[in-house]
């Protein structure tokens, strides 16, 4: 797909101010070519003291077309831009909308920053494609072969002239500013990506930079790259610049030419004296109506750039994303889960991280899967949600593959804590109520007070990421906001890990309680409570090396057995 074609349909939907802009510009431009050559063909006119009512009309026809140009160039200006934000905003929308889905890959793939840059700077820049690429030439088009039909009517060599001059100021200079900008822009968009790169992770970092003393270091980099950025900016500006000046020393050229063969003509008798004022003010006018022809490629080159980093970044979307007409799983239906012969290699991992991994969940059951840490628990989650996509093996929930469901509903479906949960700013009540479900303050008391957080108010702030809430209140917040959600299936990666021994078995009594008759993955590295399971699967180095119920694993005498020991020595036997 080509990379500008989003932004070129963005532009067919904004076609109603676009064709207002393009009018209005072209009335703009040519009342201007008219408005000076009438001001040259009336200077011409008072030499010889023309009758004083042809004096009132041309000055007439003067002010009519400044009033003429000033307006349609206000109007040109003001749905041009409106159009521009338009398509801005679905630019951002369609961006952001298709980097969801690929979530979490596309930040192993791409820094924070990055995509922050893209999100921003990147869509910022294609403002320039309409305004400066895909605009300019359709009104200098119109406007250029209206002037030269028009010069044609006194002198056709003056016409050709125009022609020339417009040749010229559309392909050659241009091409000049082109030789050096390629290689410039890419260097600009890198080193403003780096930029906001580093200075998303010195913000996100600031504390653990502050504490290890290693702040003033990156306070450093920062500086180096703002340096360099400004000087690449510099360079690019000076490229723009050029273009710029030849088309103004090329504009002075072309009207020389025209004074000049004017004079030639008027001597030859092919050309009346009183027009060449007029030849000259137009020419001049209607090139000034050309300058943004020095500087398209610049912003044409800019704006691909620009288009291929976001098409790049959600190139994989069509791939990745689930099929929309794929099955829908029902909120209120049992969940089985079964995995078959699963592995999952980490890009530019040189070992999988899962390997052969069979497991069956039927409806109702409780599994605990538990082993060290790094043995591939949470990847199994990942892969479950399906924000990973398993190297081998299928997946299947209610007897359907995980690729044909529809991501949506198997999100809906799941109630979900995983190790690292986002909060947002804002209160306690907006951080449990993320869906758009109405419970009242008593239900929502209720709950906080299930998950372990009884003295917590639903009015008291929460900074964003709950930086002013403690690790185990973070916990038991996400506790609390997926006890809000009525899926059939519980996924809990580490859900109790911060917490006491005594918190943790009354919120997971809890938890137990109302998922009696739902199906429940615990992950879990602490061995405590796990008699409640059905079955206990541990994984180590990303395999399956022993599963079975509590009692079973312990007469075993196994792997689980000597976790379960060592857990003892160091907990005590009297929590153990």
């Amino acid at each position: 797909m080509n990379d500008l074609a989003i932004l070129s349909k963005a532009m067919i939907q904004e076609r109603k101010d676009i064709v207002i802009a393009i009018l209005g510009g072209f009335i703009a431009g040519i009342a201007g070519v008219f408005l000076f050559s009438t001001s040259g063909y009336l200077i011409s006119q008072t030499v010889f003291m023309p009758p004083l009512y042809t004096l009132i009309v041309l000055t007439s026809l003067v002010k009519m077309l400044g009033l003429l140009r000033a307006g349609s160039r206000y109007g040109e200006r003001l749905y041009s831009h409106r159009a521009t934000f338009s398509m801005l905003s679905r630019l951002r929308t369609s961006f952001f909308a298709k980097l969801i889905p690929l979530t979490p890959g596309v930040l192993n793939k791409r820094r924070s920053g990055d995509l922050l840059a893209q999100i921003v700077g990147d869509v910022e820049s294609l403002q320039f494609y309409f305004l400066r690429v895909a605009y300019p030439p359709v009104i200098v088009v119109m406007v250029f072969l209206a002037t030269v039909l028009f010069t044609s009517v006194f002198s056709i060599w003056i016409a050709a002239l125009f022609v020339l001059g417009m040749l010229i100021i559309a392909f050659v200079v241009p091409a000049i500013v082109l030789i050096g900008q390629r290689k410039i822009v890419g260097h600009v968009r890198g080193q403003r990506a780096a930029l906001s790169t580093e200075f998303t992770e010195v913000l996100y970092g600031f504390r653990e930079l502050k504490v290890y003393g290693q702040l003033k270091q990156r306070e450093q980099q920062l500086q180096d790259l703002s340096v360099a950025l400004a000087a690449k900016q510099r360079q690019a500006a000076g490229h723009l610049l050029l273009g710029q000046s030849l088309h103004t020393f090329v504009t002075f050229l072309i009207s020389w030419g025209v004074l000049v063969l004017g004079a030639s003509l008027i001597m030859k008798g092919q050309l009346a004296g009183v027009f060449l004022a007029m030849l000259v003010m137009a020419s001049l006018t209607v090139f000034e109506e050309a300058a943004a022809m020095a500087t398209l490629p610049a912003y044409k080159q800019d704006s691909e750039h620009a288009a291929n980093r976001l098409t790049e970044t959600v190139q994989a979307a069509n791939d990745e994303e689930s099929s929309p007409s794929g099955g829908l799983l029902s909120v209120q239906q049992g969940i089985s889960v079964k995995l078959s012969d699963v592995a999952f290699q980490y890009e530019g991992e040189w070992r999988p991280a899962l390997k052969n991994i069979s497991l069956e969940l039927p409806p109702g059951s409780k599994t605990a899967i538990v082993g060290p840490s790094g043995s591939g628990k949470s990847t199994i989650v990942d892969l479950l949600l399906g924000l990973r996509k398993p190297t081998e093996g299928e997946i299947r929930i209610n007897d359907v593959l995980l690729k044909d469901l529809n991501e949506t509903s198997i999100w809906a479906a799941a109630n979900v804590v995983l190790q690292h949960n986002h909060f947002f700013r804002g209160t306690v009540r907006d951080n449990l109520l993320l869906q758009d479900e109405d419970y009242s303050d008593e239900v929502l008391t209720e709950t906080l007070s299930k998950a372990g957080l009884p003295n917590k108010s639903l009015s008291d702030v929460v900074y964003e990421n709950g930086e002013n809430l403690s690790d185990g209140e973070k916990q038991r917040l996400a506790i609390a906001r997926v006890m809000l959600r009525k899926g059939k299936l519980w996924i809990l990666d580490e859900p109790t890990s911060s917490l006491d021994y005594v918190t943790e078995q009354r919120v997971f009594g809890h938890i137990y309680e109302q998922a009696a008759e739902d199906t429940l993955l615990l992950i879990c590295h602490r061995l405590i409570g796990l008699d409640q399971m059905d079955q206990i699967v541990v994984v180590e180095q990303g395999k399956i090396v022993e599963r079975g119920s509590y009692s079973e694993l312990m007469e075993q005498k196994g792997y689980f057995y000597e976790m379960k020991q060592i857990e003892r020595q160091m907990v005590g036997e009297d929590q153990a």
